[in-house]
C-alpha cells in the first residue's frame, strides 16, 4: 500500500510539471497571439493599475539579469539538474508536497526553457504587477516564473521548518514498512 501510495504522489509531480508547462505555454501564445509586436501597445488592466497584462521579450533571468547569456541557459540547466537530483533521491518515497514542490519548479523551468528554444533565447513575460501611488514596479513576469519562485519558496519553508529531515525519516521509515510488507508476502 505505501510504495502504492508513493507511485501515486510521483505520477502527480508529473502531472504538475505537465500541467504548468501547458498553462505556461498557453498562456504565452494568448499574449503573443493578441499583443504582437511586444511593448506597442497599451498595459490591459486586470485588478486597474495595479496587475495589468504587458508583454515583453524577456532574454534575461529574472528582473533582465544575464541577458543573452549562454551562462543563463547553462544555469537554468544546472538548476533543473540538481532539482531532479534531489527528486530523485525522493522517487518512490517522500511526502505528496515535496512532490507538489519539485513539479512546479521543474515544470517552470521547463517552460521557460521551452520559450528561449522557440523564441531564439527569450522567454515572453507579461505579468506586471506595480503600485504607481508609492512608484513600485515589480518585475514583468509569466507563469513559469511563478511557479518557480512559488515553488522555492515553499521549498525553503519546509526545510526550514525541519521538512528535510523529516522527509529523511520517513523515506526509511517508508523503506522498512515496505521490506517489512515484502517479508510476510514471501512468507
Amino acid at each position: 500500500m505505501v510504495a502504492r501510495r508513493a507511485r501515486l504522489y510521483d505520477a502527480l509531480a508529473l502531472l504538475t510539471v505537465i500541467v504548468v508547462v501547458a498553462i505556461d505555454q498557453w498562456t504565452k501564445a494568448l499574449v503573443v497571439e493578441n499583443l504582437s509586436p511586444p511593448e506597442s501597445k497599451a498595459p490591459i488592466p486586470i485588478l486597474g493599475k495595479y496587475l495589468v497584462i504587458y508583454y515583453v521579450q524577456n532574454s534575461g533571468a529574472a528582473f533582465s539579469m544575464l541577458r543573452g547569456s549562454l551562462i543563463l541557459v547553462l544555469l537554468i540547466a544546472a538548476a533543473i539538474v540538481v532539482v531532479a537530483y534531489l527528486y530523485i533521491r525522493m522517487l518512490n518515497t517522500g511526502p505528496l508536497i515535496y512532490k507538489i514542490v519539485f513539479g512546479m519548479i521543474m515544470g517552470g523551468a521547463i517552460g521557460n526553457l521551452i520559450d528561449r528554444a522557440r523564441h531564439s533565447g527569450y522567454v515572453v513575460d507579461f505579468i506586471y504587477f506595480r503600485i504607481p501611488e508609492i512608484k513600485f514596479d515589480f518585475a514583468i513576469f509569466n507563469v513559469a516564473d511563478a511557479c518557480i519562485s512559488v515553488g522555492v519558496f515553499l521549498l525553503f519553508v519546509l526545510v526550514l521548518f525541519g521538512g528535510l529531515r523529516s522527509t529523511d525519516n520517513a523515506a526509511k521509515e517508508s523503506d522498512k514498512t515496505l521490506q517489512a510488507s515484502e517479508q510476510d508476502a514471501k512468507l
